[in-house]
């Protein structure tokens, strides 16, 4: 087996769930549907997708991700997202969020 830095193989980098029943899940989504973070390991760190924090029935302080498709943006742009984060994590302290992604538009075609 090769270590996954030197394979031209790049299937772990994500797939589609057809048969989930929430699929799409997220409105937006350019590129394959990536469904390998249906759960976003970010979801405890600070993070640049779009997000609002409520106050749950406990007083803890959660994010709500549901606008954000970051995580699901294609097989290889997701994983580079997702691994770019997990470098140099930051613990989230329950503050709004500070930090946004520009996403790259596409040049228009006129």
């Amino acid at each position: 087996m090769q270590p996954k830095d030197t394979t031209t193989n790049e299937g772990f980098k994500g797939f589609t769930n057809t048969r989930c029943p929430f699929l799409p899940c997220h409105e937006g989504v350019r590129g394959e549907f990536n469904c390998l973070f249906c759960y976003c390991p970010l979801i405890a760190f600070e993070c640049p997708g779009p997000y609002e924090v409520f106050t749950d029935k406990n007083g803890i302080k959660r994010k709500d991700c549901m606008a954000c498709t970051l995580p699901h943006n294609g097989y290889r742009q997701s994983w580079t997202f997702i691994q770019k984060w997990l470098e140099k994590p930051v613990v989230w302290d329950g503050s709004p969020q500070t930090r946004y992604y520009k996403q790259k538009t596409k040049p228009s075609q006129d």
